[in-house]
C-alpha cells in the first residue's frame, strides 16, 4: 500500500458517518411534527436556546461580601480549552445571564438590544465570540438541535429545491387559523421548560412558494405541504448560517442593504420581475442571523440610517427588505461599545429611541489581581513561550495593571495596595466584609479606567523576544511597562502617566518584600534546624512562665531561662518587652489546650511563632552563608556550596530556573549589602 493510500485509509477510518447523517437529517413535515411532539425544545426561540446553552454547562456558587454569586462555567470556554475564557467579572456575567433568562421567558428584554459597555480590552468581544462559538457547537448536539425546511420548486416550473433563505422554523408553515389547535396538541403532556408557541410569519420567498403551491392545489394544504422537506439546521458563522456580524465602515461605501439584503439583478431575467422574492438576496446580516445571534461591533458608530433597521428589529422583531413587506425575525441582537461612544449616545437627543430600547451591561476591567494573572497565563502558556518566566513576573504585571484601575481609598489609613489585597481576598486587621463592600460601593467608576490587559501582554511579549536571556523576570517586564507609557496612544494626560509610574514603584517595593521572604525561606528550609530552635524556645518559655530553671545539656547545671534567646525570637514579630509575659503565657496556654485534646504543639501550630522562628534562623544563618559576598564576585568553596543549596531550593520549591535563581539571589544580596534586612 502506498503512503497516499494509507493516509486516505487513515482519514476514512476517522470519519463518523452516522454522526454526519444525524447532523444532515431530512424528512417530511409529518416527521418533524413527531420530533416536536417528542422534544418541544427544538422549537425554542433564539433567546431560549442561548440561555439554555449557557446553563447547560453548569454553575458554581460562592459568597462574596455576604452575597451569593453564581459563576457560569460556560464562560470558562469549554470549547477551545479556555482560549476565550472570561475571568474575574462573575457579577457582570450573572447580570447578563439574568437578562437572557428574562428574555427567554418573554418578559420584554427579548425586545431590546443588549449593549456590552466597557473600556477597551475588557473582554466585550470575547464574550460575544464565546456565545457565537457556543451556539455553533450547541446546534450540533441532540440537546441543541433545530430545524428548517426547503421547497420543491418543480411544480411551479422551477429546476429543483429552494432553501428557506432565512432558515425559518418549520411550524410557521401551519396556517394561522390552525395554530392554536396544533399548539395544544403538541403541548399535550409536554414536560419541557418552554411550551410550543408558534409566533411570526414566513419570509417573502416562503410566502410566495406557499401561496403559489396552495393556488396550484386549489387550497389543499395537505398536498402543498408534500413539497416541503424539513432538515437539520447547523449554525455556522463562517457559512453565514444563523450567526451574523456587522461592523461599521465608511458611510459612503455602506448602506442598510448590508443588513436586510438586496435585489439579485441576474435572477430578474430568470424570474421576470424584481418584485419576485426569488430574485432578491435575503443575505443581509439580519437575514442570515435569523434563529441565532447577530453581533454589532462598535454599535454606536452606526449611521442613523442603520439605526432605523435596528430599532424595528429589536422592538418589533421585524425587518424591512427593499420592495417587500416587513419580515419577522427571531435572533439575539447584541452589540458592544466603549465609554466615549456611550457618552455620545447619552448626550444625543436624536438617539433617544435607541437608548429606550437598549439594556446596558457593564463589562469593566478585572479588579482582582489573581484573576488578572490568569489572563496572562492563558496567553503565555508553555506551548507558546519557550523562555522561562520567573516566578512573580506575571503577578507583578497584574498587580500594577489592577492598581491603575482602582480609585484611591477615602480612608487615610488604607493604602491603594492594601485595598487591592482586600479585593483579592486577603485579610487585614480591622477590615470586615462589610468594610470591603463599602469600599466597592464608594468607588463607582472602578474598573472602567486604567491599563488594559492588552498593553501588559504587549510589554511582556517585548521582554520575551529580547536576546541573551533564557528567562524574563519582573524587573524586565516592569521596565518595559514604564518605557511604553511615553508613547501610550490612550494616555495623553501627563499627570496620569506620572501616577502610573508611581504605582510601578509601589509594585517594585512589593516585589522586593516577596523575594526577600522567599530567599529567607530557602535559606532556613532546614526543618530540623527550625524544630530544634522551636524546642529550645518552648523549653525556656515553659521554665520562665513556671518560674523554673533550665538544665544546661552541656554542663548539667541548672540556669535561668535564656532571656536573650526568647527576646531575639519575639522581636522578629514585634512583640514589645511590655507584652512578652502575655505572649509567653498565651503560647503555654495553647500548648496546654492542645495537650488536653491529645494533640502535640509544634512550630507549625502558631503562624506568628513560625514566622519568628524562620526570621531568627535566617539571621543566624545569613552570616555563615555570607550571601552579601555574592555582590563581590569573591566566594570561597564552602560558601559557594551553601549558596548552591539555597539556589537549588529556589529552583525545586519556588519554580525558578538556573538563570532566574541566580538573578534573584544577586538581587536580594544587593539589598542585604546596603543593610536593608527588615522583613
Amino acid at each position: 500500500m502506498t503512503t497516499g493510500s494509507s493516509i486516505l485509509e487513515l482519514v476514512g477510518r476517522s470519519q463518523d458517518i452516522q454522526g454526519f447523517r444525524d447532523l444532515h437529517w431530512e424528512g417530511t413535515f409529518a416527521d418533524y411534527l413527531d420530533t416536536v411532539f417528542k422534544n418541544p425544545a427544538v422549537t425554542r426561540t433564539s433567546y431560549q436556546r442561548l440561555y439554555d446553552l449557557i446553563v447547560s454547562f453548569g454553575t458554581e456558587e460562592y459568597q462574596e461580601y455576604k452575597r451569593t454569586i453564581v459563576r457560569y462555567k460556560f464562560f470558562d470556554d469549554p470549547f477551545d480549552d479556555g482560549q476565550d475564557a472570561v475571568f474575574g467579572i462573575d457579577i457582570h456575567m450573572m447580570k447578563l445571564v439574568d437578562v437572557l433568562k428574562a428574555a427567554a421567558e418573554g418578559y420584554g428584554t427579548d425586545r431590546r438590544v443588549l449593549l456590552l459597555h466597557g473600556p477597551v480590552g475588557s473582554a466585550k468581544s470575547t464574550i460575544v465570540r464565546l456565545m457565537k462559538k457556543g451556539l455553533e457547537e450547541y446546534s450540533r448536539t441532540p440537546e441543541g438541535a433545530l430545524y428548517t425546511f426547503r421547497w420543491d420548486e418543480r411544480p411551479l416550473g422551477g429546476s429543483g429545491w429552494i432553501d428557506s433563505p432565512m432558515n425559518e422554523e418549520p411550524l410557521l408553515l401551519i396556517p394561522e387559523e390552525s395554530r392554536a389547535e396544533v399548539e395544544a396538541r403538541l403541548n399535550e403532556g409536554a414536560a419541557g421548560r418552554y411550551p410550543v408557541h408558534i409566533v411570526g410569519d414566513l419570509c417573502p420567498v416562503s410566502r410566495f412558494m406557499y401561496r403559489e403551491l396552495l393556488k396550484k392545489y386549489e387550497g389543499d394544504w395537505s398536498k402543498m405541504i408534500q413539497h416541503v422537506r424539513v432538515r437539520r439546521l447547523l449554525l455556522s458563522e463562517k457559512d453565514r448560517v444563523g450567526i451574523g456580524t456587522f461592523q461599521p465602515k465608511d458611510e459612503k461605501n455602506q448602506d442598510s442593504t448590508e443588513l436586510t439584503g438586496d435585489i439579485n439583478y441576474r435572477k430578474i431575467a430568470e424570474y421576470g420581475s424584481d418584485s419576485d422574492p426569488r430574485a432578491f438576496n435575503f443575505d443581509g446580516e439580519f437575514c442570515i442571523a435569523n434563529r441565532g445571534i447577530i453581533e454589532f461591533i462598535e454599535i454606536l458608530k452606526l449611521d442613523v440610517a442603520f439605526l432605523y433597521d435596528l430599532l424595528g428589529a429589536s422592538q418589533e422583531h421585524k425587518i424591512k427588505p427593499k420592495k417587500f413587506a416587513q419580515t419577522d425575525i427571531d435572533e439575539v441582537i447584541i452589540g458592544h461599545t466603549n465609554e466615549p461612544e456611550y457618552k455620545r449616545l447619552q448626550n444625543n437627543e436624536f438617539m433617544e429611541a435607541l437608548r429606550d430600547r437598549t439594556i446596558k451591561i457593564d463589562v469593566p476591567y478585572i479588579t482582582r489581581a489573581s484573576m488578572e494573572v490568569r489572563i496572562y497565563e492563558k496567553d503565555l502558556s508553555g506551548r507558546r513561550v519557550r523562555k522561562h518566566i520567573a516566578p512573580h513576573t506575571l503577578e507583578m504585571a497584574a498587580l500594577w495593571a489592577v492598581l491603575t484601575r482602582l480609585e484611591e481609598p477615602k480612608k487615610a489609613s488604607l493604602t491603594l495596595l492594601q485595598k487591592l489585597k482586600l479585593y483579592d481576598g486577603k485579610t487585614l486587621p480591622g477590615f470586615t466584609e462589610d468594610n470591603i463592600k463599602e469600599l466597592r460601593k464608594e468607588a463607582v467608576r472602578e474598573g472602567m479606567e486604567g491599563i488594559s490587559p492588552r498593553y501588559v501582554q504587549d510589554k511582556v511579549s517585548n521582554a520575551l523576544v529580547k536576546e541573551n536571556y533564557t528567562s524574563i523576570n519582573p524587573f524586565m517586564v516592569l521596565n518595559e511597562l514604564e518605557s511604553g507609557l511615553k508613547h501610550h496612544s490612550l494616555i495623553s494626560n501627563e499627570e496620569q502617566k506620572a501616577r502610573y509610574k508611581e504605582l510601578l514603584a509601589v509594585v517594585k517595593k512589593e516585589y522586593e518584600d516577596i523575594v526577600k521572604n522567599e530567599v529567607q525561606k530557602a535559606i532556613v528550609a532546614d526543618e530540623d534546624a527550625i524544630s530544634r530552635l522551636f524546642s529550645n524556645y518552648i523549653e525556656h518559655v515553659k521554665a520562665y512562665t513556671q518560674k523554673e530553671k533550665v538544665k544546661n545539656r552541656f554542663t548539667g547545671q541548672y540556669e535561668e531561662p535564656n532571656e536573650r534567646l526568647m527576646r531575639s525570637i519575639e522581636e522578629k514579630i514585634d512583640i514589645p518587652a511590655s507584652r512578652k509575659d502575655d505572649f509567653r503565657r498565651e503560647i503555654m496556654n495553647y500548648v496546654g489546650a492542645l495537650s488536653i485534646e491529645g494533640k502535640t504543639f509544634d512550630y507549625r501550630s502558631n503562624e506568628r511563632l513560625h514566622k519568628a522562628l524562620e526570621l531568627k534562623l535566617f539571621e543566624d544563618q545569613k552570616d555563615s552563608i555570607k550571601l552579601t559576598s555574592l555582590v563581590t564576585d569573591v566566594v570561597d568553596k564552602e560558601t559557594q556550596a551553601k549558596i548552591d543549596i539555597v539556589k537549588q531550593r529556589l529552583i525545586t520549591q519556588y519554580g525558578y530556573n538556573e538563570e532566574s535563581a541566580t538573578d534573584v539571589l544577586n538581587f536580594v544580596a544587593s539589598i542585604f549589602a546596603r543593610g536593608d534586612t527588615k522583613d
